[in-house]
């Protein structure tokens, strides 16, 4: 019954974890409208790459919230409130120290990069530096929130994440129409409220933990072991999440290196759109996460496995709805959306619609592996595989001076680092590599291609208008839903779903 309650939970969790990211999807895809529009080519790439060098940092954030919402979850299913509190103190000091870490690294090394190493367009380095600045401070801001948006997450208080998750894109919009009505230089302009934007938030989410949740109340602790247990962590996570990020960014420099800006927007536009249609996945697995840890904790090995093979299956299922359309029809899409778009838009887009797809069947096996706690090894080899795109990008643009080369790069470090992801769990705890290959693999593979095959021929049949997209996403749609009832879940997953439908009808 308790693992019936938790199943409900989690569905109720992921639907308005939805409703957040339908709302933010399209306010977001707007808003990134009105900014291009805004900006323009150049001011826009000056964005994505200089705050991009800053989102660098980010494997320190990512390795934060994975030891956050690992240690608050798994004291919850212990059901340990003491030492839950003693957990929020400790890890809230350690991120008010990284804080001061990034800020000392940022400006130091980090102007000296901006203002030597990065081609930015003669007599832009002014606001360069402006952005630079405002996103060095947003990202502290962002470090110092982690261990209360952990918090809401891992008691499962999705619907306060969904809210508060929707009021920042609409504060976002408001920032895309400001910088259309303030005189001056709109990329400073734009940078300075974007920071505004994430101090409130910061706020809002400070506020509402310290009056819902006991253990939120900061308490100075002398136990040295639960600190270095977090440190120890987070330090095998910020390596995996350094092979992360830096394969992000350092693709993006590595492309500003070998081409101009306009490029970098390109690719920036891409990012902005596989971010917005990634949150399908990423609000699925959020709604996961923290059942397969406290599942972990109270010792329901087999459910939690059970667990993880329905959550990579469907997290790619939840993408390729979205995913397999956008990939036929991204012309005509972004065209519709941004109204001209920049040289190889297209086609970076796509690519990394098939790098999501690739990454989407990854998260619930890292999340099992983070509950296991045993991420040494797991993080030192994922660092090794994610970085190994960038000298081999490098190189491969030496002899061909093709920018898609760095997505090829990226795709091929993904597919490596699931094998090795998948292997390292199987070590970990025993289970059969079949039994995830008949319950994963050949589950969403041919319902991707057969699918992909099915709506690749019959586009060219749909009318080129707003009306044949909307009819063609429509179709798409009703097909993956059959393909993936059909071919895609067991019996006993179809007769839960024929239940529920029949229960709602």
């Amino acid at each position: 019954m308790n693992t019936v309650n938790n199943n409900k939970r989690i569905a109720k969790n992921t639907l308005f974890l939805y409703l957040r990211m339908f709302i933010t999807m399209a306010v977001s895809l707007f808003t990134v409208r009105i900014i291009w529009k805004a900006l323009g080519f150049s001011n826009y790439g000056i964005y994505v790459v200089v705050g991009g060098f800053v989102l660098m940092f980010q494997f320190l954030q990512g390795a934060m919230v994975a030891a956050s919402q690992r240690f608050l979850s798994y004291e919850i299913g212990k059901k340990s409130s003491a030492n839950l509190k003693e957990i929020f103190s400790n890890i809230l000091t350690v991120h008010f120290l990284l804080a001061v870490l990034i800020l000392l690294i940022g400006e130091t090394l980090g102007i000296w990069f901006v203002n030597t190493q990065l081609n930015i367009p003669v007599g832009r380095y002014v606001a360069a530096n402006w952005v630079y600045q405002c996103s060095l401070f947003a990202f502290i801001v962002t470090i110092i929130s982690v261990p209360y948006n952990s918090t809401i997450v891992a008691h499962e208080h999705m619907h306060i994440y969904g809210y508060f998750g929707i009021l920042e894109v609409l504060l976002k919009l408001c920032v895309a129409y400001i910088i259309f009505i303030l005189p001056g230089d709109k990329l400073i302009i734009y940078s300075i409220l974007i920071l505004s934007v994430q101090i409130i938030m910061r706020l809002i989410y400070g506020l509402y933990c310290t009056r819902k949740f006991e253990e939120c109340k900061y308490q100075y602790t002398r136990n040295i072991n639960s600190v270095k247990s977090i440190f120890s962590f987070a330090g095998w996570s910020l390596l995996g999440n350094l092979g992360y990020s830096f394969r992000t960014q350092g693709l993006n420099i590595i492309l500003n290196m070998f081409f101009n800006v306009t490029v970098n927007a390109a690719k920036g536009i891409a990012n902005q759109v596989s971010s917005a249609v990634y949150g399908l996945t990423n609000n699925f697995q959020m709604a996961l996460n923290p059942q397969i840890i406290k599942r972990y904790a109270s010792n329901e090995i087999t459910s939690m496995m059970n667990l993880i093979f329905v959550g990579s299956k469907f997290s790619f299922f939840l993408l390729m709805l979205v995913a397999i359309p956008f990939i036929i029809a991204c012309e005509h899409i972004l065209i519709l959306w941004l109204g001209e778009i920049a040289p190889y838009t297209v086609l970076y887009t796509q690519l990394i619609f098939v790098q999501l797809m690739v990454n989407s069947l990854a998260g619930p096996l890292v999340t099992g592996i983070q509950a296991v706690g045993k991420i040494r090894n797991f993080q030192i080899i994922v660092c090794l595989i994610m970085l190994s795109s960038l000298p081999i990008a490098w190189i491969w643009l030496k002899l061909d001076h093709n920018p898609f080369i760095v997505l090829y790069a990226s795709i091929i470090s993904s597919i490596i680092g699931l094998l090795a992801r998948l292997i390292i769990f199987h070590r970990m705890i025993f289970f059969s590599y079949k039994s995830y290959i008949s319950n994963v693999i050949l589950r969403v593979i041919p319902v991707f291609l057969i699918s992909g095959i099915l709506l690749y021929f019959s586009y060219s049949y749909f009318p080129t208008n707003f009306g044949g997209l909307i009819l063609f996403i429509l179709t798409s749609i009703v097909i993956n839903l059959i393909l993936i009832s059909l071919l895609g879940c067991n019996s006993s997953e179809r007769q839960s779903m024929k239940n529920l439908l029949l229960k709602k009808i």
